[in-house]
């Protein structure tokens, strides 16, 4: 397939309304450019799901019962927190999001990565990956009193999902590049699956009807889809590397001139989201500094958007009509303080850009979730120390101090009937 140009406009903090406006998909489809997906149509057939898998509600829609409002009566009485794992000082900060304070921190595991809402919603389970050790653990928060247990004894738990049917809890051990299907409750090991050619294995989202997941391979610029079913690797994809992507410069120097030619060979996708009809799945690219389009069924890219520098965590809204992308501002693993962060929001059924947010003065804006309401995106600044709340109707951003590296943030409660993992990725 042969690269297409794509036109990128600055990711630093001057930029005009229209100029945003400018900012704009190149969707690649057998190497030629093509219109963007039409909009769902307003009748759609029931979504036959795998066995013990909550039924689709609206088939239009997969965050439909995500909307603000719809909480579970599982969360009642659970505090209003924002819970923050710091990755070198090995602790849990918990904030109160309307004092803007830190009112609780405590020591965890090695390594603490995200914090992950367990599928039954009863749980914060915090993933202490301990890289290059062996005594990886989870540490279970009980979100009605924000306090911690006893962590379990777990190999490499870098991240961790659930099976739409809430039957196992996905560990994702980085390092082994293998899946560890364990017990949700006791974490006992299940079963596993290997997935040899998928190095930094790390993030993933789950097809409509359960039946498969698709992960991102970090550190080999491609991502493998999982057959749930009959548990096996059903094939890898590379992804492809724009002609051109955004020059890494500090945030006061990022220009209109800000790109570069693109000589990376291969990507460093991060975050994945499925579109809300379910058929495409957008993954973030720290290398291509952008957004990946995917044909879930057909494992086959058929687009990508230009977003920013680092492009790494993607939140839906509440109403699933827009999708927040954080780019934290380096291509870089460790990146330096105050670079050109920013969230970009991109409209899902046009799958264009409408709106841009720099951090004043610069920052790195990585993983997270939206509020409850709807009101903030909240995400972990991850080279800067320090956590964001974003307007999501003005992209003002407030900052909090909190501890070393934080990384993958969960926002609690959160509406939805389950947990499919990660930071809240809930249906």
């Amino acid at each position: 397939m042969a690269n297409k140009k794509i036109i990128v406009k600055a990711c630093g903090a001057g930029l005009t309304a229209a100029a945003v406006a400018t900012l704009f998909v190149v969707t690649r489809v057998n190497g030629a450019a093509s219109a963007p997906a039409a909009s769902a149509p307003a009748v759609t057939p029931a979504v036959a799901t795998v066995p013990g898998m909550p039924p689709v509600i609206d088939a239009r829609n997969v965050y439909s019962e995500t909307a603000t409002g719809k909480m579970s009566a599982t969360v009642g009485g659970d505090l209003e927190r924002i819970y923050v794992p710091n990755l070198r000082s090995n602790d849990v900060y918990a904030v109160d999001p309307t004092s803007m304070k830190v009112v609780d921190k405590y020591k965890v595991g090695i390594g603490p990565q995200h914090i992950v809402p367990s599928w039954d919603l009863r749980t914060l389970w915090v993933t202490n990956n301990a890289e290059r050790r062996t005594d990886g653990s989870l540490t279970p928060v009980d979100p009605k009193t924000g306090k911690p247990g006893k962590a379990i004894p777990v190999d490499d738990p870098y991240n961790m999902y659930f099976t739409p049917d809430g039957k196992s809890a996905i560990v994702v051990a980085e390092a082994r590049r293998r899946l560890d299907f364990r017990d949700p409750q006791t974490m006992a090991v299940q079963y596993s699956i290997d997935t040899p050619k998928c190095g930094g294995i790390n993030h993933a989202d789950f097809s409509i009807d359960g039946r498969y997941a698709i992960f991102t391979c970090e550190f080999d610029g491609a991502i493998t889809k999982i057959d749930l079913v009959n548990r096996k690797v059903l094939g890898y994809l590379k992804l492809q590397m724009p002609a051109t992507r955004f020059k890494e410069v500090p945030a006061a120097a990022a220009g209109p001139a800000a790109s570069e030619i693109c000589t990376s060979k291969k990507g460093m996708p991060q975050d994945i989201r499925i579109s809300p009809d379910g058929k495409r799945f957008y993954i973030a690219d720290m290398d291509a500094d952008g957004v990946h389009i995917v044909d879930g069924e057909a494992l086959k890219e058929v687009g990508f958007i230009p977003t920013g520098v680092g492009t790494h965590g993607l939140y839906p809204s509440r109403d699933g009509k827009s999708l927040y992308v954080a780019n934290r501002g380096s291509h870089k693993i460790h990146g330096p303080r105050r670079g050109p962060g920013s969230v970009v929001v991109i409209d899902f059924a046009s799958e264009k850009i409408v709106a841009k947010w720099p951090v004043p003065g610069g920052g790195s804006p990585d993983m997270g979730n939206v509020s409850a309401d709807g009101k903030w995106l909240w995400l972990a600044g991850r080279y800067d120390d320090e956590i964001y709340r974003f307007d999501t109707t003005t992209g003002a951003v407030s900052k909090i101090a909190v501890g070393q590296e934080p990384h993958g943030l969960t926002v609690w409660p959160q509406p939805g009937r389950y947990s499919l993992g990660h930071t809240g990725n809930l249906r």
